[in-house]
């Protein structure tokens, strides 16, 4: 990575940082992405919260109801409502970045679909990247690199 990636919301308000390259992307196609982004599939990065460093302006948690029922908290810009990065499962510790919020998102495409048992039927996946029709077990997709990280955090 040559520089951090940087992102901020639609008003400006927010800056932030990404120190490091994601863990993985993913794209996520369950109903819940669907409903909460009113789009077909959400695009997330994750990353070591301690690894994002938001540069300015404020933002709020906000939780979000989910089909598991597990805590879902999404951070919102508090001038324009951008939804950032969200935490799953009460994970506070890694942060589920919005691709989307990115200066470049064209720079982190999606490294694996998730939960295209729900995706909508006119969305073609790419071949050559990993899909499955739930969640997956991570050490059959992600890096080296990315499973240390990702015990680092687990323990």
């Amino acid at each position: 990575m040559a520089q951090p990636y940087a992102g901020g919301c639609a008003c400006g308000e927010v800056r932030y940082r990404m120190q490091v390259e994601p863990l993985i992307v993913h794209c996520c196609h369950c109903k819940d992405c669907q409903r909460q982004t009113g789009t077909a599939f959400v695009l997330n990065a994750l990353v070591e919260t301690a690894q994002v460093r938001r540069e300015s302006g404020t933002i709020r948690l906000v939780g979000m109801p989910t089909d598991s029922g597990l805590p879902h908290n999404v951070a919102r810009c508090t001038g324009c409502g951008t939804a950032l990065w969200s935490h799953y499962g009460g994970r506070e510790f890694l942060s589920f970045i919005r691709v989307g919020t990115l200066d470049d998102p064209a720079a982190l495409p999606p490294g694996v679909h998730i939960y295209t048992r729900s995706k909508l039927p006119w969305i073609a996946l790419p071949p050559d990247v990993p899909a499955f029709e739930a969640y997956y077990d991570s050490r059959t997709v992600w890096s080296e690199a990315s499973l240390a990280r990702r015990q680092a955090l687990f323990g």
